[in-house]
C-alpha cells in the first residue's frame, strides 16, 4: 500500500512540474493580438515598482537606450515567477499579483471649489460680510473667497470669518490692495477707491483658473453653484460673462452719454463678472491703441492713458472698451443675475426676473442704506440679520414678505414678488439638503 501511495505522489509531482513547464513556455513568448501582431507589454510591476521595470530609466530615456525600449515593447505580459526572481533584463509583471483579487479603497475626489473675489475699501465691511453670508447660506459646493481689502479692515474680516469656521464649507484669503507701481496713484483714484483692483485679478491670482468677481453690494438669492455653472456654457472664444448695463435703451447711460466705445447697445455692468482667467491670461486682445494685439496685463495701461479723460465709471468703462473691440470674447448672461434698481425704478424691464425671479441682487447707488429703494433695503436687512442656523433661514421668508409689502408705493416695491421667488426656492432646497435638528 505504501509503495502504491509513493507512485501516486510521484505521478502528481511530475504532473505538476509538467504544468509549470507548460506555463513557463506560454509566458516565454509574446502575446499576440487577433491580427497576429505582438501586443505591447503592460506596465511594469505595480506601475514601475518591480524589478526589471527599467533600472536607470530616470537617467536615460528611450532615445538613449533603444534596445531597452524594443525589448520592453515585445516582452511578455506577465510571468508566474515571483517578481524578485525575474531576470534583471525583463520588463514584466508578476501574474500572481495581476490575478490576485485586489481591494481598493476609492477616496472621494475633493469637491470643486468655487472661487469668489471681492474688493472692499472704506465703509464696506458690513456690506461685504452680508454678501459673503448670502453666498455661504445657499451654496452647495465649497467656496474659496479672495478678499482684497485695505489693511485696516483685515482684522475685522478675520475676526468675523473665523467665527464662521464651524461651517466648514468655505475658505478665505485676505489680500492687500495692490496696483502696478508705475501707475498706482492713477489706478487707485479711478472712479472709487480700490474699485479698479478687479482689473488685475487675473495677474494676481495666477493659480486660479476661474473666478466670480462681485461688488460688495451683491446678494445671492440662489446658490453660487448656479451662476458658476454658466462657465460650462462658454464657447471656445469666450473668456468672461457680464450682464448688460440696461435692458431699456431709453434709460440707458452708455448709449446716451458715453464718450468712449462700449459693448453692444447699452454697455455692460461689471458688478457681477464671471471669468475664465486662464483664457484671459493667454488671449491677445484687439485694441485701438496699437495695431498689435496685446495681452491682458499689457493693454490696461495704454487704454487708461488714452481714455482717462473720457471715462466716468472707471474700470467698468475700460472693460466696455475691451469687449467692444473683442465682442467674441464675451458671454452675456441675463439681467436676473445682476438685478439693479435700473430694472424696476421706472417699471419692471427685466424679463428674466419676471419669469424666474431675481437670482443675484445688486444694490448699487447705496440703496441698501437709504430710503430711496426700500425693497432692496428690506432684502439686505433680512439677510444681514439672518443666522446660519437652519431654523433662522427657514424663518426668513415670512417677515421679509411682510416688509416688502410695505414698499408697494415704489415701482420696485410693486414687483416685490420677483425679490422672493428664487429666494423661496433656495430656502426650500436648502432645507431638503440639511437634516433637521430633532
Amino acid at each position: 500500500m505504501r509503495r502504491y501511495l509513493r507512485v501516486v505522489a510521484l505521478g502528481l509531482v511530475c504532473g505538476f512540474c509538467s504544468l509549470l513547464y507548460a506555463f513557463s513556455q506560454l509566458a516565454a513568448g509574446p502575446e499576440r493580438r487577433a491580427d497576429g501582431e505582438p501586443r505591447a507589454a503592460a506596465a511594469s510591476w505595480l506601475a514601475g515598482g518591480g524589478r526589471g521595470a527599467g533600472s536607470g530609466a530616470g537617467s536615460a530615456g528611450p532615445a538613449a537606450r533603444p534596445a531597452q525600449a524594443d525589448r520592453c515593447a515585445g516582452s511578455p505580459l506577465c510571468y508566474w515567477n515571483p517578481y524578485w526572481m525575474l531576470p534583471s533584463d525583463v520588463c514584466g509583471v508578476n501574474c500572481f499579483w495581476e490575478a490576485a483579487p485586489r481591494y481598493v479603497v476609492l477616496k472621494p475626489e475633493p469637491a470643486e471649489r468655487m472661487h469668489v473675489a471681492v474688493v472692499a475699501c472704506g465703509e464696506r465691511l458690513e456690506e461685504t460680510l452680508t454678501m459673503l453670508k448670502s453666498a455661504i447660506i445657499f451654496s452647495i459646493k465649497p467656496l474659496q473667497f479672495h478678499i482684497f481689502a485695505e489693511e485696516q479692515l483685515h482684522d475685522s474680516f478675520k475676526g468675523r470669518l473665523d467665527s464662521w469656521a464651524r461651517l466648514q464649507n468655505f475658505n478665505y484669503t485676505l489680500y492687500p490692495i495692490t496696483f502696478p507701481p508705475e501707475n498706482a496713484a492713477e489706478w487707485k483714484k479711478l472712479f472709487k477707491p480700490c474699485a479698479s483692483q478687479r482689473l488685475f485679478l487675473p495677474l494676481i491670482l495666477k493659480e486660479v483658473d476661474s473666478l466670480l468677481y462681485v461688488d460688495t453690494d451683491i446678494l445671492f438669492l440662489r446658490p453660487v453653484d448656479d451662476i458658476w455653472f454658466l462657465l460650462k456654457k462658454f464657447n471656445s472664444t469666450q473668456i468672461a460673462a457680464m450682464a448688460p448695463e440696461h435692458e431699456e435703451p431709453r434709460i440707458g447711460w452708455y448709449n446716451r452719454f458715453a464718450r468712449h466705445p462700449y459693448y453692444g447697445e447699452t454697455g455692460l455692468n461689471s458688478g457681477v463678472m464671471l471669468m475664465n482667467m486662464t483664457r484671459m491670461r493667454r488671449k491677445y486682445f484687439k485694441n485701438d491703441v496699437t495695431p498689435a494685439r496685446l495681452r491682458w496685463g499689457d493693454v490696461l495701461v495704454p487704454l487708461l492713458k488714452k481714455y482717462k479723460l473720457n471715462i466716468t465709471w472707471g474700470d467698468q468703462d475700460l472693460l466696455n472698451i475691451m469687449f467692444f473691440h473683442n465682442p467674441e470674447s464675451l458671454f452675456v448672461f441675463p439681467c436676473q443675475w445682476n438685478y439693479r434698481p435700473d430694472h424696476c425704478i421706472y417699471g419692471s424691464n427685466c424679463r428674466g426676473a419676471e419669469e424666474e425671479g431675481v437670482s443675484v441682487l445688486h444694490g448699487n447707488r447705496g440703496v441698501y442704506h437709504d430710503d430711496k429703494q426700500p425693497a432692496f433695503r428690506a432684502v439686505y436687512e433680512a439677510l444681514r440679520n439672518c443666522s446660519f442656523e437652519d431654523a433662522s433661514v427657514r424663518a426668513l421668508l415670512q417677515p421679509l414678505e411682510l416688509a416688502l409689502r410695505k414698499t408697494v408705493h415704489t415701482y420696485c416695491g410693486r414687483s416685490y414678488g420677483l425679490f422672493i421667488k428664487q429666494l423661496a426656492r433656495s430656502v426650500r432646497d436648502r432645507s431638503t439638503r440639511l437634516p433637521r435638528a430633532t
